[in-house]
């Protein structure tokens, strides 16, 4: 079975600091993994993806995230936030079978 966990349901950041949110998953085959933002009155937008490869995964908006295989986690994080990060943000995983998804709010 498939799941992710976000264990912080709010994350307070000051506007120009770094942020991480925390995404740990448990999948039976090989982790496929996502971040999406939603913005206030938006639909879901695409941030970034690891489907293999290199470790640290560069996304949009100037977020990355690095694939952790021991740890199980994909945190995503940004050196410094901006007023209009602030969002929901949705880790998923998959296993090209079943798909898990949960999310965090980061509030400035």
């Amino acid at each position: 079975a498939q799941s992710v966990t976000q264990p912080e349901a709010e994350v307070p950041v000051a506007e120009g600091d770094p942020v991480t949110v925390k995404c740990t998953y448990s999948v039976s085959g090989s982790p496929y993994l996502f971040w999406y933002v939603q913005h206030r009155n938006q639909g879901l937008q695409f941030l970034l993806k690891y489907i293999g490869g290199d470790r640290l995964v560069k996304g949009n908006y100037g977020f990355e995230a690095e694939f952790n295989k021991s740890q199980t986690s994909f945190h995503l994080k940004k050196p410094s936030v901006l007023g209009s990060d602030s969002a929901l943000y949705f880790c998923a995983v998959s296993d090209t079978v079943v798909g898990a998804a949960g999310r965090a709010e980061y509030k400035p």
